[in-house]
């Protein structure tokens, strides 16, 4: 699929050695296509690691995507230069008056902290209140998962002792659900997270469809019936390291972390982790963009609805 990104952005070489088709801002303006607009507010530290890993899943359709880079937190980071976030990142002032076909929240390592301790929590209030009139469809991942179900459906956090880390076995609870096409009865995909995701509170608290769930991670995959938001509370961008890495940057800090189930061969973290979910999460995004986003947004953004809630 053509992604078009900006020239410049670092995540062009990254994907084009992966034999990921991108197209730049140069070359599509030669095309005379209307592209699906999706914006991705990126709260991970590692931001230009978190965007290549998106992109790569965003690039399993035949779609064209116009991505825009959001952020929220204007305070100095420490993972990303500032460069980098001044020429590729737009602030929520600059899009707030415009639409978008699709809306990507990602996680953020925020699993320990309080919401009202959360320095841009009313940000993150806003934007999820704003995607309601201005977003076709949003798709939230694990602590932004936590976060929309307690701004849109007051659902209180819920925070577990122990941190799940690990690759776990799902249940495809809804085969012939749209955004469930094609997808195994079982499958696998990674979680890194504090928060719990109970099934039972999940349909106590929302009208949310649970269409797949762990018996070890609890609810995994959510979607409201007018297809406008989907959640996702693991992480099926991740990449084969990334856990590996997560593990030893806490071993090294004296976390004393656990092991992540059911990802280093023989339990032996010197054994090089494979990535086992990369299928699921092609598909899940490629539904998402073909049923949740393609399908049902006007070809002019000025005509979406503005009754939707």
């Amino acid at each position: 699929m053509p992604i078009k990104v900006p020239d410049e952005l670092p995540a062009v070489n990254f994907l084009r050695n992966e034999n990921v088709f991108v197209m730049t801002d140069t070359r599509a303006h030669l095309q005379n296509i209307r592209p699906l607009k999706v914006l991705i507010l990126n709260l991970m530290p590692k931001k230009i690691e978190t965007e290549n890993q998106f992109l790569r899943l965003l690039s399993n359709s035949p779609l064209q995507l116009d991505i825009q880079l959001l952020r929220i937190d204007n305070r100095e980071s420490r993972n990303t230069p500032t460069e980098h976030l001044n020429a590729f990142y737009r602030n929520f002032d600059d899009i707030k008056d415009e639409n978008y076909d699709g809306l990507i929240v990602t996680g953020a390592p925020l699993g320990l902290v309080d919401f009202d301790d959360v320095a841009y929590w009313p940000q993150i209030s806003e934007v999820l209140s704003w995607a309601k009139k201005h977003v076709t469809s949003t798709l939230c991942v694990c602590w932004a998962v936590q976060a929309a179900l307690n701004i849109l459906y007051d659902v209180p956090k819920q925070t577990l002792e122990e941190k799940i880390s690990g690759v776990y076995d799902h249940q495809n609870l809804e085969p012939h659900a749209l955004l469930t096409r094609g997808f195994d009865e079982t499958f696998l995909a990674p979680h890194s997270r504090y928060a719990a995701f109970p099934v039972e509170m999940i349909e106590a608290h929302t009208d949310l469809d649970i269409l797949a769930s762990s018996e070890q991670a609890g609810a995994y995959l959510m979607a409201s019936r007018d297809k406008r938001l989907v959640l996702v509370t693991g992480h099926p961008e991740y990449d084969a390291h990334t856990l590996a890495a997560e593990f030893i940057r806490d071993t090294e800090a004296g976390l004393s972390p656990i092991l992540p189930d059911n990802y280093f061969p023989d339990n032996n973290p010197a054994n090089k982790p494979k990535a086992t979910w990369r299928s699921h999460g092609h598909l899940l995004f490629a539904n998402w963009l073909n049923y949740y986003v393609y399908q049902i947004t006007p070809f002019d953004l000025r005509e979406m609805n503005p009754t939707l809630e």
